[in-house]
């Protein structure tokens, strides 16, 4: 589907970003792929490993603005709408900036692809937008059941659109992984709660989950990975096993376990090999088989966090995989 195709990634300066690109110029060879995002200097950075691609384009733009989105939308097949505002805590004490990009923004994505007649957008979640006690998680809620909702509202249009959502992207700029790296010096790690889950996933399986959603789409969709979970005692021990631990307590708008599929999606959501589906609520689209599929509905009770997963990463495991990524890391 993706081969010598056209596809922009908004937001694609990023951790996601960096790694959906030369995955998907490896495997689709796309005809052009073309970087939407707003900070130059990121973009510049970027530029200097793809000056000699012509497959790569890069283009300086917000998403809040809608005009400069449809003007870069022209020719294009496919979108990744990967562009948030996502660190937690500058959401709780920057609300007003926060809903301009990731709900403004997305209602401009949204329109702007249905006007250009693109064919399929997917849109990348999170698992705090799955039942959210924060404003990042919150509008990430809300960006969701706009893209949803965009089937609809695409009337006869071709454009579709699904979501896939994930929890914590192991050595993603800003998570726990590389900042509990950066720390490796003073031999002591900030621990927010003992208690504390979240669930593992490679950047490499983000995007993949994205190439699926490509290929499997009605529209509509919330596609959601099956990965392990680690305490955040496990992952500490994993970056420095000799470390002092610093209890804090947990910051504003934290959650102690992450959460990507709640109760109330259950009677909507269908199990597959390697990932859960939850269906649309709305226009009785949770009954569609071109939808389900090979599906199996889950339980009516199930839940999906962090804490009650079945499969969990060992300490092991989590060092063989610093070791193998320090350098995507910038990590000696």
């Amino acid at each position: 589907m993706l081969k010598n195709s056209s596809i922009l990634i908004t937001g694609g300066t990023g951790s996601f970003g960096n790694t959906f690109v030369p995955m998907t110029l490896k495997k689709y060879n796309p005809s052009r792929l073309l970087i939407f995002s707003r900070d130059e200097m990121k973009q510049w950075e970027m530029a200097q490993k793809y000056q000699n691609d012509p497959r790569v384009v890069f283009v300086i733009g917000d998403v809040r603005d809608k005009d400069r989105l449809s003007r870069a939308l022209d020719g294009i097949d496919y979108v990744v709408h990967a562009a948030a505002t996502k660190i937690v805590p500058t959401a709780e004490y920057n609300p007003f900036e926060c809903v301009k990009t990731n709900i403004d923004g997305a209602m401009n994505v949204i329109d702007a692809c249905i006007d250009r007649g693109i064919k399929r957008v997917v849109a990348l979640s999170t698992d705090k937008a799955s039942n959210p006690i924060n404003l990042y998680g919150a509008t990430k809620l809300a960006s969701d059941k706009l893209f949803v909702a965009g089937n609809g509202y695409a009337g006869m249009h071709d454009t579709r659109f699904s979501v896939v959502r994930y929890g914590n992207v192991m050595g993603s700029r800003g998570s726990v992984i590389p900042f509990f790296q950066s720390l490796v010096a003073t031999n002591e790690l900030p621990i927010t709660d003992e208690r504390m889950t979240r669930f593992m996933i490679t950047l490499e399986q983000a995007a993949e989950l994205v190439w699926h959603a490509f290929e499997d789409m009605q529209g509509g969709e919330i596609y959601v990975k099956k990965i392990p979970s680690m305490n955040i005692l496990d992952i500490a021990k994993a970056v420095n096993s000799s470390a002092k631990l610093k209890f804090i307590g947990i910051r504003p708008g934290e959650k102690l376990h992450e959460q990507m599929i709640g109760f109330e999606d259950a009677p909507y959501t269908y199990g597959y090999k390697d990932y859960y589906k939850i269906l649309p609520m709305i226009h009785n689209w949770h009954n569609d088989l071109l939808r389900i599929k090979d599906g199996i509905k889950v339980a009516n009770d199930f839940i999906y966090s962090s804490d009650n997963n079945v499969e969990w990463m060992s300490i092991d495991a989590l060092k063989q995989w610093i070791n193998q990524n320090r350098p995507k890391m910038g990590i000696n």
